[in-house]
């Protein structure tokens, strides 16, 4: 069975034999939640690479720390996948973001696409991109990553272009489209860009201005899937044919 994972802000001195803390709310949800004795075995990672395995070797209210037994640094997998996500109604963007984060997205870009459901403005914006990162970092958690992916601030259709133009590969997914995600050449290195649409589907205007950068219109299949689902599958056709998943 897998140690439970828990992120910190730093392991730069992190040496075996050192004593690493941990507090806040992390701390308070693995002490009060996940009952957390002395002697148990944990892992702690700081989102970017580095992670150390030890025993607890005390715990307050909100406070535990950490006797590190080992350390190991993990270089950031490649190709890093980034999935740009059009705002999906409801809870589902919370659920895309989990799913993507499990199966080892690099960056998740927001998008405020013109046939989005969702609208975040004002304080909605600031509640919805915290929800959306804090569902990151949990995911992360759960599958055992040591590097924590990052959900952008909102973007535009005019900010993709950019996003797109930078990619290795960029994939925009589409029911009309004619030519199968299985048939393009995947990079093994470098980055590759996901977008999914909304609900209503991508606009034409939008669609012209993301293959005007460079992005490559495919279909997954014959079923159409639903926006909060078709990213992971998407992503995990293209991870299978990566040194990533080989």
């Amino acid at each position: 069975m897998s140690l439970p994972v828990h992120l910190v802000d730093s392991l730069t001195d992190a040496v075996p034999g050192s004593v690493v803390e941990v507090d806040g709310d992390e701390a308070h949800h693995a002490v009060a939640v996940r009952r957390l004795r002395e002697g148990e075995q944990v892992v702690l990672t700081d989102g970017r690479g580095t992670s150390v395995t030890g025993a607890v070797a005390s715990t307050g209210k909100r406070f535990f720390s950490v006797t590190v037994a080992s350390v190991s640094t993990d270089t950031r997998p490649e190709p890093a996948i980034t999935v740009v996500q059009a705002l999906p109604k409801g809870e589902r963007g919370e659920l895309a973001v989990e799913v993507l984060t499990e199966v080892g997205v690099d960056r998740v870009v927001p998008w405020a696409a013109s046939r989005s459901v969702a609208v975040w403005k004002g304080e909605r914006a600031v509640k919805s991109h915290a929800k959306w990162q804090a569902t990151a970092r949990e995911a992360a958690k759960q599958a055992r990553r040591s590097w924590l992916p990052t959900v952008t601030p909102l973007a535009s259709t005019a900010d993709l272009a950019a996003v797109v133009a930078d990619a290795d590969l960029a994939v925009v997914l589409h029911e009309d489209a004619t030519q199968p995600l299985a048939t393009l050449d995947v990079p093994a290195s470098g980055r590759i860009v996901v977008v999914v649409g909304p609900e209503g589907g991508i606009a034409p205007d939008e669609l012209a201005e993301l293959t005007d950068a460079g992005a490559h219109v495919v279909r997954l299949g014959a079923e159409v899937l639903r926006t909060s689902t078709a990213g992971v599958v998407a992503v995990a056709a293209l991870l299978s044919r990566t040194p990533r998943w080989s």
